[in-house]
């Protein structure tokens, strides 16, 4: 299998499906002929010409509005957000339209468009290129939402999104575009959108992430392990919506203790759904309080670098809180 970064991935994952199906096409801004701010659709252009990399206009509400249209007329189309940070314009096309056509039509009607965005911190990109936004998108039924953590796994669910008949959103961790490899399966092959992953088998503490945090945790993980022993399981969830309650608990069901680790704000980020699961769910398994570690509850990831690794989970925030965990 080649090693490829979690850009070149997603980037063979849209070539793929243009290549498979001439009603998938690809819009937004700068896509065409430039690539791609993150260059995620780079040579694509060249490939498939100006009827399928369709340059946009800087207005991100007309982006998915687009794709809904065109989604509604019988394409495929795969919306660029350059950053998630930009997605609130768009927030009523994909909540209130999006997201309800099927149900509102009584089924008559279905959303097939992918929406891809770059999100997270740790690049130094200030108030708005660097927000975490998916608990918003989370929220509401219709929808679904992935963020993967590994190369097999961006382009296994980028596939899997572009043939599901329903709006599904991919939330990118853009810190990892270049710094995350890992082998790519060759041949056709989709992942899955619903089941969750383990990253890492373990018998003492599960650990719960997604996206950037997953690297981070196994880091922990194989940190703890060498120096304390413990033995973390760390949970991959990939499908944030809907939720794989089934791995969720069965790990927690294992260890009976459990850490959620996400790098947005802590009040009401997705891991406090994760936490209402266990602890709803999984109580009898409990042999510790459930745990979060998250950001703080400001605005947004500070410009300041200093600040920013304030903000930003790392590797070794997360092995103390393993160990604060283990040892109750």
């Amino acid at each position: 299998m080649p090693e490829m970064t979690l850009i070149d991935a997603l980037r063979e994952g849209m070539d793929e499906e243009l290549a498979r199906d001439p009603r998938v096409f690809i819009t937004g801004e700068d896509v065409g002929k430039r690539g791609g701010v993150f260059r995620a659709t780079m040579g694509l252009f060249e490939k498939y010409g100006e009827g399928r990399l369709v340059d946009s206009p800087l207005a991100e509400l007309s982006i998915v509005a687009i794709g809904i249209g065109a989604a509604l007329a019988g394409l495929r189309p795969i919306c660029e957000i350059q950053f998630a940070d930009f997605i609130h314009p768009a927030f009523n096309q994909i909540v209130n339209e999006a997201a309800k056509f099927y149900y509102r039509s009584a089924g008559q009607w279905n959303v097939p468009m992918v929406i891809r965005a770059p999100y997270g911190g740790g690049i130094g990109g200030g108030l708005y290129h660097s927000q975490s936004v998916e608990a918003f998108f989370c929220h509401v039924p219709g929808l679904k939402v992935v963020i993967p953590s590994t190369p097999a796994d961006a382009k296994g669910l980028l596939k899997s999104a572009v043939r599901d008949p329903n709006p599904v959103l991919i939330f990118e961790p853009k810190k990892g575009y270049r710094s995350i490899k890992g082998d790519v399966p060759t041949g056709e092959y989709t992942t899955p959108i619903g089941p969750a992953r383990i990253a890492r088998e373990g018998s003492d503490l599960s650990v719960y992430a997604y996206g950037m945090m997953v690297h981070y945790c196994e880091k922990a993980a194989e940190q703890v392990a060498r120096e304390d022993g413990i033995q973390c399981e760390v949970i991959d969830l990939r499908t944030l919506l809907p939720v794989d309650k089934e791995t969720i608990l069965q790990s927690f069901k294992k260890t009976g203790k459990a850490l959620i680790v996400y790098e947005d704000n802590l009040t009401l980020g997705y891991g406090s759904e994760v936490s209402a699961i266990l602890s709803d769910e999984g109580f009898n398994y409990m042999d510790a309080p459930i745990k979060r570690l998250a950001g703080a509850d400001v605005p947004a990831v500070p410009f300041s670098h200093p600040l920013q690794e304030a903000f930003m989970i790392n590797p070794e925030k997360i092995a103390h809180a393993i160990r604060e965990l283990a040892a109750y």
